[in-house]
């Protein structure tokens, strides 16, 4: 079955609703909030309401739907379609769809600069049409980063890059905080889980220890685990319901053109298919399934595809797009932990005021020293290996303050390459 773009194109919103159920018996387990626990309320009639899944929630395991957990990679019917890769070295590996942010993952913007990180910033920072280096400002003695781009910018090469990069943003939302303050997408899918007319259904249980029963015979308590604990937890039964709502007009309004417009609503369709028919274990005791056929509140009329013909229709607009070079060339981003926010290096009393580059200034400040206080250095971003041997350059004929700059970088580096050591040595163990 096709998807009617025809009678979509006539309407501002597609809005879907699945009466669900549990998968067996009659109890179920919604989520739960920090000192909150189940967010129940009730409708002014007095009907007992309950949360099951939050927005955000749903968004994470919509987004999901896409991705091979066990091949760790896109499923095979959606290769092709663009995101950002991302390698966090010793602590694994991540990408857009799995950050919660998406393309402002702090993994892509923050860190140590490497090569990677470094390609991946100016090509996206180009596809935006603006420059890497943001506008700076004064924070005391320190430079820091405004977020905040001043004049006009263009939000339709913003709209095309994110499509460009990564289009699974431009369905879930995402706002550069950490690019320019104003550089946002709402999420144009949304969902959520709610039970109508509830009434609790209160049970327990019992962690039970055969060797311990009552530890406190010999002096430990159940706050390290030893003993029995008897617990108690409460579930619900009533009327359950997901909702979901695509912003069409949000989508038209990108101007995208007809081919990624149609390619991000099927991709929409397929995740919201993928969650009925996989996605719905949400916890141990809240395991649904749909009951009855999906119904289209919005526009009237249209029918939501099976999720092998959406799949069909993504995997066809995906080959378009590419051959209209819509997409970017992946690009994987190295990701490194910087090694501080700031480092000070006290000089020698007789060095003397460098010539500080231009493109180093924001990098590096030279304080003039005083009667009581040596001249100082501070790095404003960190101090790497790259940065020493540019600084270390503007005093070559200043070996003490070289050898200062020197003992300053060994502080900052030593650490991480004893991490290193201590993680090569459990790889040997552990083969």
């Amino acid at each position: 079955m096709p998807i009617d773009y025809a009678t979509l194109e006539k309407s501002s919103r597609l809005l879907m609703e699945v009466a669900l159920r549990p998968l067996q018996g009659d109890r179920f387990q919604p989520t739960g909030f920090p000192d909150l626990g189940a967010g129940r309320y009730a409708l002014p009639d007095g009907t007992e309401m309950l949360l099951v899944e939050s927005a955000q929630s749903v968004a994470n395991r919509l987004e999901l739907a896409c991705w091979d957990e066990a091949n760790d990679d896109l499923i095979p019917e959606l290769k092709g379609l663009p995101y950002v890769r991302i390698d966090c070295g010793d602590l694994g590996k991540t990408n857009t769809l799995k950050e919660f942010h998406r393309l402002n993952s702090p993994y892509i913007w923050e860190g140590r600069e490497t090569e990677a990180s470094k390609k991946f910033r100016e090509a996206f920072m180009n596809d935006l049409g603006l420059k890497p280096t943001q506008k700076r400002k004064k924070k005391g003695d320190e430079e820091v980063e405004e977020a905040d781009v001043p004049g006009v910018l263009d939000f339709r090469k913003f709209y095309r890059a994110i499509f460009r990069w990564d289009p699974n943003s431009v369905i879930h939302g995402v706002f550069l905080e950490k690019v320019a303050g104003r550089l946002r997408m709402t999420r144009a899918l949304s969902g959520f889980i709610e039970a109508t007319g509830v009434r609790p259904a209160e049970n327990g249980g019992a962690k039970f220890d055969h060797i311990l029963p009552s530890p406190k015979v010999i002096g430990l308590d159940a706050k390290t685990g030893y003993g029995n604990v008897p617990f108690h937890r409460t579930e619900f039964v009533g009327k359950i319901k997901v909702y979901f709502n695509l912003d069409l007009a949000l989508l038209r309004g990108y101007g995208l053109g007809d081919d990624a417009t149609r390619l991000l609503i099927a991709l929409a369709l397929f995740k919201i298919r993928r969650f009925l028919s996989t996605g719905l274990r949400l916890r141990t005791a809240c395991d649904l399934k749909p009951e009855g056929e999906m119904n289209v509140t919005q526009p009237t009329g249209f029918t939501v595809p099976p999720e092998t013909d959406l799949l069909t229709e993504c995997k066809r607009l995906i080959d378009s797009c590419a051959k209209a070079k819509l997409f970017a060339e992946v690009m994987p981003v190295k990701w490194e932990a910087a090694a501080t926010a700031k480092a000070t290096v006290d000089l020698p009393s007789d060095s003397s005021d460098p010539s500080i580059p231009e493109d180093l200034k924001r990098l590096v400040k030279f304080k003039k020293g005083t009667s009581k206080k040596a001249p100082q250095l501070t790095f404003l971003r960190g101090l790497t290996a790259d940065l020493a041997e540019k600084t270390k350059a503007l005093f070559a004929m200043a070996p003490e303050v070289c050898k200062a700059i020197d003992d300053a970088l060994k502080q900052v580096t030593e650490p991480f390459e004893g991490e290193k050591q201590h993680s090569d040595q459990d790889k040997e163990g552990q083969e």
